[in-house]
């Protein structure tokens, strides 16, 4: 990461782009901008940023097509985006999680929030060094080192935050983790996201892994506990 992280604003209101840039600027970070989601595409493949703020009702493009081109890209998907989303509308929220964002912010916004926000998503992206080390599950290898998952050697395109989930689960195998303490693990003490929200990653992660997401034969669910990531045969 460059020692004054770059900020990619794709916002198509004007006095918003303003509102942010003003306030991240503050915290020493560089900032540019677009007004619509095809020249800011256009510009995260030009020149990768640090972070995306995105908002999802965007001319030309949409914010969650968007979010679908950086998340399926092998060079972007690590790309950290943290969506602008309309007061109430929590069905685009939940289709943005989906869809790859990493953390959302709802207007009207506070701007020591948005920043509050930006510099932990930053944050998330500095892996502990406490012995990771990598693993292997049958078809599926997690490298730590690169980031990197393969299932029968194909790279997986996941985001940092899935990543990480999938990780943690991973060299924890056979044991079950509340939404909440994987909240505490993944996303940490900064975190802004909901336990619901640790729903919709392990859905990406099953997609991903997964022979059959519906029957899955690693993440599974413990109801009424949480999530665990099973290695034992049967």
């Amino acid at each position: 990461m460059t020692t004054h992280p770059r900020i990619l604003i794709i916002e198509d209101d004007k006095d918003i782009v303003e509102l942010v840039r003003y306030n991240v600027e503050k915290e020493g970070f560089q900032v540019l901008a677009c007004g619509d989601g095809a020249n800011g595409l256009a510009q995260i493949r030009k020149s990768l940023p640090d972070l995306v703020v995105l908002d999802l009702m965007l001319p030309k493009l949409s914010g969650l097509e968007i979010c679908k081109e950086i998340r399926r890209d092998d060079k972007l998907n690590r790309l950290p985006i943290l969506m602008l989303t309309a007061r109430g509308d929590e069905a685009d929220r939940v289709v943005g999680l989906e869809l790859g964002a990493d953390d959302y912010v709802t207007k009207p916004f506070s701007p020591r929030e948005l920043v509050a926000r930006v510099k932990a998503l930053l944050r998330r992206l500095e892996w502990p060094n406490d012995d990771a080390r990598p693993l292997t599950v049958g078809p599926l290898r997690i490298d730590p080192i690169s980031y990197r998952a393969d299932v029968e050697g194909k790279q997986l395109p996941l985001s940092t935050l899935e990543f990480r989930l999938l990780y943690y689960l991973a060299s924890r195998p056979n044991r079950v983790f509340s939404r909440d303490q994987l909240l505490d693990a993944v996303w940490g003490s900064e975190r802004f996201v909901t336990p619901r929200s640790v729903d919709v990653y392990v859905r990406r992660l099953r997609e991903k892994i997964e022979t059959n997401p519906e029957e899955p034969q690693h993440l599974k669910t413990v109801r009424g506990a949480g999530y665990i990531f099973e290695t034992k045969a049967g």
